[in-house]
């Protein structure tokens, strides 16, 4: 004779069913239904189609819609796209102000809420969520809790190729690049790969996490160097040329400074003694006095 379920037993399997009605309830057991796509992968500068589907319960069939696609869950959610579809009105209206780079490619209608974003660039990665409501009654409506991970590729972009330093302490070029997957950096100089290190990726900001740059120490005067980034979707390369040091002027052979000045200052002081001694002399001769004449 088998012995009778425990309490403790019986517990864990009412906490159990419990656990699976209300993750059935959030799959949408009331009707709602949503379907998108875990991943898309765009590149940029073209635009990019994130799919969504959707059915809703029937006595929703007839009401207005209200459309929105976020960026992130949660608090930091930002509301990229909204619209408002009614019933009998073609499309979905987009509230006012809303950024043109966004717009809904599917139809409400047709239980299609893709969204179509132009011009991708790599800030637009990150994980997009579709979300469908009844307009006017909140809290009716359905969001899938995944999301859809959109994924921006990027080809390597050179944004800068400098030059520091100075002579007592030596010089120093940085090149830093861009791009998705991150791409990798190599220096040639004199037709030779020259070994540098790797001061990225940096990631000090949203955009920084696809930057990374590369440093090259002991560079020589009078050198051409190159910088080469690569990925598996391109390579982008950029040249430089370390001027030498410009050499102070001379100020004559045998000569220094110190004496150049006292020899500028001696001759204007000799030619304005020799002026002023000219002036002594015509006053003091008569040179300047008015000539007399007689008749006789």
């Amino acid at each position: 004779m088998a012995a009778a379920p425990s309490a403790d037993v019986r517990m864990s399997v009412s906490a159990l069913l419990l656990l699976l009605l209300a993750l059935t309830a959030c799959s949408g057991d009331d009707g709602w239904y949503m379907k998108v796509q875990p991943e898309v992968r765009g590149m940029e500068g073209y635009p990019v189609v994130l799919p969504c589907t959707f059915s809703h319960p029937q006595h929703s069939q007839h009401a207005s819609l209200q459309v929105l696609w976020r960026l992130g869950h949660g608090r930091d959610a930002t509301v990229l796209y909204r619209c408002t579809s009614r019933p009998g009105a073609p499309g979905c209206e987009p509230e006012p102000g809303q950024d043109p780079r966004y717009r809904l490619e599917g139809d409400p209608r047709e239980h299609d809420l893709s969204l179509r974003i132009n011009s991708v660039s790599l800030q637009d990665s990150g994980r997009y969520y579709c979300r469908a409501e009844v307009h006017g009654r909140e809290g009716v409506g359905f969001e899938d809790k995944m999301g859809t991970r959109l994924r921006v590729e990027a080809a390597p972009k050179i944004l800068s190729l400098s030059v520091d330093g100075n002579e007592a302490l030596g010089y120093r070029a940085v090149c830093l690049v861009q791009g998705s997957p991150l791409p990798d950096v190599q220096w040639l100089g004199s037709d030779e790969l020259v070994e540098a290190s790797l001061v990225g990726p940096l990631a000090q900001g949203s955009g920084s996490r696809y930057q990374t740059a590369s440093e090259l120490r002991d560079v020589e005067p009078g050198q051409q160097y190159s910088c080469s980034a690569s990925n598996p979707l391109g390579k982008e390369q950029a040249a430089l040329y370390v001027l030498p040091p410009r050499p102070p002027p001379a100020p004559g052979p045998g000569a220094s400074p110190a004496l150049l000045l006292f020899l500028v200052c001696l001759s204007v002081g000799a030619k304005v003694l020799l002026l002023l001694g000219v002036g002594v002399w015509l006053v003091s001769g008569g040179a300047l006095q008015r000539p007399s004449c007689s008749w006789k």
